[in-house]
């Protein structure tokens, strides 16, 4: 039972628990919000996370994760440890070159689903994708941090998480800056890059990276 989600509108007041409780009222008792954060950038693990909110103490102020400040997101993520099932997943660049980022992001999006304590009956997924290999029914939200607090709950705590990643990085290997860019492929980025080769934590199969791995040979 996987359906897709063609729509793309985002309510103009943010996220709301209105596709949980209609689920709920159809008998999914325990819907989990699934999103991701880090497609896109050179380097690090995309990471995963799944989460399952209690109906009666959702935190304040859940939204996309890219519309809040790193101040606020810590804040909030605070917050949904303390009252939220939740589960993290991240696949290393070695999983991202094996699978490549789509196939990566999936498989972590599914296991996030099947670690989670208390199993989902549903779950809500950002994006257009739905993992086959999910443990319940599923749905794909395009833009679905903007729609359903659970998933931007989700969305909080994989960026939360892989932010931390990345300073952790730069702490490895501090000429590249992964602590300001988070390994997105910024002026400062490109420029260690080319000068640097490419670090242990790079993907290798990225056209940037890829180039300055040509490079080294």
């Amino acid at each position: 039972m996987t359906h897709a989600d063609s729509s793309g509108r985002e309510p103009a007041s943010g996220p709301d628990f209105i596709l949980e409780r209609e689920l709920m009222a159809q008998g999914f008792a325990h819907v989990a919000g699934i999103d991701e954060a880090g497609r896109g950038p050179l380097a690090g693990p995309v990471v995963v996370a799944a989460v399952i909110l209690d109906p009666e103490n959702i935190p304040d102020g859940l939204n996309d994760s890219k519309k809040l400040s790193a101040k606020r997101r810590e804040a909030i993520f605070e917050q949904i440890i303390l009252c939220a099932r939740i589960t993290i997943v991240s696949a290393p660049p070695e999983t991202i070159e094996n699978l490549n980022i789509r196939g990566a992001t999936l498989w972590a999006m599914a296991k996030a689903a099947s670690s989670l304590s208390l199993p989902p009956d549903y779950a809500l997924v950002d994006g257009r994708d739905v993992p086959g290999t999910m443990p319940c029914p599923a749905k794909a939200i395009i833009k679905g941090d903007g729609r359903s607090l659970s998933i931007a709950a989700a969305s909080i705590v994989a960026k939360v998480i892989r932010d931390h990643m990345c300073t952790i990085m730069d702490a490895d290997a501090p000429r590249y800056g992964f602590s300001s860019h988070k390994g997105y492929g910024s002026t400062q980025h490109m420029a260690a890059l080319h000068s640097l080769g490419a670090s242990a934590h790079h993907r290798a199969l990225f056209a940037p990276v890829a180039a300055a791995l040509a490079l080294e040979k």
